[in-house]
């Protein structure tokens, strides 16, 4: 079986061992996923089965929605409740709902920020959590991320519930942190729910319980999840595009999907007014 499920993590587990169970389901060694996701996190996780795993490359820059909520009062090293605490303040005025709206404001559009230290990034071919815990000092580079909305769903005592649109690479517990730092107080992030991840929602995500039971009522095709316009390929041309020979067409630069009639043979670039093949769907 070849395609892709919008699975629905669980907290509790890494996004490796939600690949491996997936694996197990559907009894096939080739599986991946998009967009990993931390531990403690749970919701929508693009995972591919199959020939699909050629496709995921498609889906790295994709927008993500998350819900996140953040605590108030207490600050860790990892930037969540995972961490060593090391910052507490138990008396502490709680700024008003305008204050927090306001400050949103300040994170909205092209932001700076420090991914935390206990990420998976890499670090001189080192990932980042492995130095932490082998007590190795090492600067975390900057990253510009692009921040669409940050609105902020309700707050119950120190205890602040948002909805955050945002570009790939975006560390929610470092906005989470800096969000903090921003009305000068200590803050980590409680909970996370990934709700979005370009055109694949919460709404319509499996948990693992139902994709075991019936794991192909679940497995969108490949085509169908790409976003990019469909091409008719002329039948003289299907050996030269499935061969990586150019074919000339009136079209501007850009990916698509091609297709034989209704066959899917696979994603294409236009460039310079000639068709190449990207990635074909045929097993070869």
């Amino acid at each position: 079986m070849d395609g892709f499920i919008n699975l629905n993590k669980p907290a509790g587990i890494t996004s490796h061992d939600a690949v491996n169970k997936v694996r197990k389901i559907f009894q096939t060694k080739k599986v991946g996923h998009a967009g990993t996701l931390d531990p403690a996190a749970c919701g929508v996780l693009l995972v591919a089965i199959g020939r699909a795993t050629k496709f995921i490359e498609y889906f790295a820059d994709c927008d993500k929605t998350y819900r996140a909520e953040i605590l108030f009062g207490t600050s860790t090293d990892s930037g969540d409740l995972e961490g060593k605490i090391i910052r507490q303040s138990e008396n502490f005025t709680m700024p008003n709902l305008a204050e927090l709206q306001n400050a949103t404001k300040n994170f909205l559009g092209e932001i700076e920020q420090t991914p935390p230290k206990f990420s998976a990034i890499k670090i001189n071919g080192r990932k980042a959590y492995d130095l932490v815990r082998k007590d190795i000092d090492f600067e975390m580079p900057k990253r510009k991320v692009f921040i669409n909305r940050f609105e902020i769903l309700s707050v119950d005592k120190n205890v602040l519930t948002a909805v955050i649109d945002c570009t790939k690479g975006t560390y929610i517990r470092s906005l989470a942190v800096d969000f903090g730092l921003n009305l000068n107080l200590p803050a980590t992030l409680k909970n996370l729910q990934r709700t979005r991840v370009g055109n694949f929602n919460l709404t319509n995500a499996v948990d693992l319980e139902n994709l075991q039971i019936a794991p192909e009522n679940f497995l969108q095709s490949i085509e169908t999840c790409l976003e990019f316009e469909k091409f008719i390929l002329p039948p003289h041309r299907i050996k030269a595009f499935c061969s990586g020979l150019s074919t000339t067409v009136n079209l501007p630069d850009k990916l698509v999907k091609v297709y034989f009639e209704e066959k899917f043979l696979g994603v294409g670039k236009i460039l310079a007014g000639e068709l190449k093949s990207e990635k074909l769907a045929l097993i070869k």
